[in-house]
């Protein structure tokens, strides 16, 4: 949901079609930096969810923060993440999303290792924080790093304080990095082999998106639910799956003028629950 006119215009968005959950940046997505947040703008966002039907917010980082980055933007990257982490605490909300990062040609191992020391590095500045940040599966486009289940564990496992990860499950990103949860039966074998790897204790939030390109395509685009590559079997397992009843499900399909294709990818999510 869009912040634009103030953190809480979100809030109302997605109270105003029916969500449960929304999804929010708070602070543009595409800039390195942001005003810090004030009282007022902060007991503002607080307030309003409080009073709202949306039980459950998920922070996103921006889109320029690579931790995995080998260049100057390293420290720039760090910077930025470190106001986000600050920022989600403050406003109250429990997970932040990462897209963990992207070598740029310096290897996946040299990569890994890098947002390891980069988080390690981030949580012993800022240990009073109860945020917790959430690893998201990839497609594994270019050299983006996180698209096996292995990958994320190994984050996980390396880290300082292992117990401030969880993540986030995309269906796109998932479906195009190889693990086929078209079927029911790649599902529950995806689904296992996430509860070998990481624990399902670990998967905090899924993104629910279908995706224009196909099976191990390494293509991260997203579709809107059905009209996919994926189709509606997919959203109907985890929909309906009751390990999964209180975890928070966002979409990030594709956005139009208004709220028009939120609410139309919203009732065929709905349409699915048993």
């Amino acid at each position: 949901m869009s912040i634009s006119g103030g953190l809480e215009k979100a809030v109302e968005l997605g109270d105003s079609i029916g969500c449960g959950a929304i999804q929010i940046f708070t602070k543009n997505n595409n800039q390195w930096k942001a005003k810090p947040l004030t009282a007022t703008e902060i007991s503002k966002f607080k307030e309003t969810w409080e009073k709202s039907g949306v039980k459950q917010i998920v922070a996103h980082t921006g889109y320029l923060i690579n931790l995995a980055n080998p260049l100057q933007n390293w420290e720039k990257s760090m910077e930025s993440m470190e106001m986000e982490m600050v920022r989600a605490d403050m406003l109250g909300i429990p997970y932040l999303v990462l897209h963990p990062g992207s070598h740029l040609g310096k290897g996946e191992d040299w990569g890994l290792k890098r947002i390891v020391e980069s988080l390690n590095i981030l949580y012993s500045r800022h240990p009073e924080l109860k945020v917790i940040v959430l690893l998201e599966t990839t497609a594994g486009q270019g050299t983006n790093l996180g698209y096996t289940f292995e990958q994320l564990e190994y984050i996980i496992r390396l880290s300082d304080e292992p117990h401030r990860y969880g993540i986030c499950f995309d269906t796109c990103h998932v479906f195009a990095a190889g693990y086929n949860i078209k079927t029911a039966k790649g599902y529950e074998e995806t689904i296992a082999q996430f509860d070998k790897v990481l624990g399902l204790g670990r998967l905090k939030a899924f993104h629910l998106n279908d995706s224009k390109y196909d099976w191990t395509s390494r293509v991260d685009r997203h579709e809107d639910i059905g009209k996919g590559t994926l189709g509606l079997e997919p959203f109907r397992f985890i929909l309906n799956d009751s390990r999964f009843k209180e975890i928070p499900m966002l979409l990030e399909t594709p956005k139009e003028e208004g709220l028009e294709n939120d609410i139309k990818n919203l009732n065929i999510l709905k349409s699915l629950i048993k």
